[in-house]
């Protein structure tokens, strides 16, 4: 059972649009995202819901993408949430544009974010919720993942990827970990 929610990304204005924050665009474009009441607590912003059986939270660390662990072992600590309850939404190099799915455990793939949580939780055996950003054709993906999505990638985000994702989302609360693995093992991809 999924009781910790924590989305991914970088505070501040400045930092909006981009790959690296595709975790908080999606939170935004779902219907719970626009309901939740959120209250500074953790060294970020923290809210609850009714998903499912148990009350579920939702955090949004504010400490930086590369120290989302202080945020995330604060929240997890104080709710009483091991680490294989704990869902983190993040952005995925390793996965195309427009594809998204669900894995437990594995590998941070250069992922400063994944690597803090593994660092403060002391394991990688949490669920993660991959949003595909894709590769560049460059080096400097630091730069890659600090810049902003394109309009037509962000209407394609907001109008076929993230409403698909929001479905899997819910449906993870009301079936719970073991039908919902089963359901969602592969991973979704819809082509732009």
């Amino acid at each position: 059972m999924i009781r910790l929610c924590a989305f991914l990304g970088n505070f501040g204005k400045e930092y909006h649009n981009h790959r690296h924050n595709v975790a908080w665009l999606f939170l935004e474009s779902t219907r719970i995202g626009a309901e939740l009441q959120w209250s500074s607590k953790f060294k970020g912003k923290i809210a609850q819901a009714d998903l499912g059986p148990e009350t579920a939270y939702f955090l949004k660390p504010h400490t930086f993408m590369n120290l989302s662990g202080e945020s995330v072992i604060e929240a997890a600590r104080f709710y009483r949430c091991k680490p294989e309850e704990i869902l983190v939404v993040h952005d995925e190099l390793e996965m195309q544009f427009g594809a998204f799915g669900y894995k437990f455990s594995g590998g941070l793939g250069g992922h400063n974010g994944l690597r803090s949580l593994e660092r403060h939780l002391g394991t990688r055996d949490f669920w993660r919720l991959r949003f595909g950003i894709g590769r560049p054709d460059h080096d400097d993906i630091a730069g890659y993942v600090l810049s902003p999505f394109t309009g037509e990638q962000l209407d394609f985000l907001t109008t076929k990827v993230f409403p698909e994702a929001e479905k899997t989302f819910y449906a993870l609360f009301s079936e719970g970990i073991e039908g919902f693995e089963v359901r969602y093992k592969k991973v979704l991809s819809i082509s732009p």
